[in-house]
């Protein structure tokens, strides 16, 4: 299941995407225009910061921008920073496998097989969505909707 930080730092994301100035925004206008916790946002925004997804900018014009262009964000890399792994299993994952203490034989299981699949099935999505693609698709949404 997806947390909520991960939840919060997609919408964060795409907010921040579709400032057409391209200037810093302050969380305190992320939060109120997302609806997100303002402390919450901060810890989020520092994680995201960290991956070298966004930076911030201090003083009174200040607040965060993003650090690549949108087309090179993609939702892979912000779940694994946010979330951890998109396996739902450790004996399945690629950057954070773990052998499962209950299972001597991995490939004999129909539990790995079947997480296999979905694992690889999810990532075909999130490695090649990219956050530039999900701002354009809300985008069309919106306008759609108004």
């Amino acid at each position: 299941m997806l947390s909520k930080k991960t939840k919060y730092g997609i919408k964060a994301l795409t907010y921040i995407c579709k400032n057409e100035e391209r200037s810093p925004i302050s969380i305190g206008e992320i939060s109120k225009a997302e609806n997100i916790p303002h402390k919450f946002l901060e810890a989020i925004l520092v994680i995201l910061k960290k991956g070298k997804v966004v930076s911030a900018k201090k003083g009174k014009n200040g607040g965060y921008y993003l650090l690549r262009d949108a087309r090179e964000i993609f939702m892979s890399e912000v779940i694994r920073l946010l979330n951890g792994p998109i396996a739902m299993l450790p004996c399945v994952s690629l950057n954070f496998y773990e052998k499962c203490e209950d299972c001597p034989f991995e490939e004999g299981c129909g539990v790995n097989q079947l997480m296999l699949e979905v694992r690889d099935s999810a990532l075909q999505v999130l490695e090649h969505k990219s956050l530039y693609q999900l701002t354009s698709e809300i985008k069309i949404a919106e306008d759609t909707l108004s």
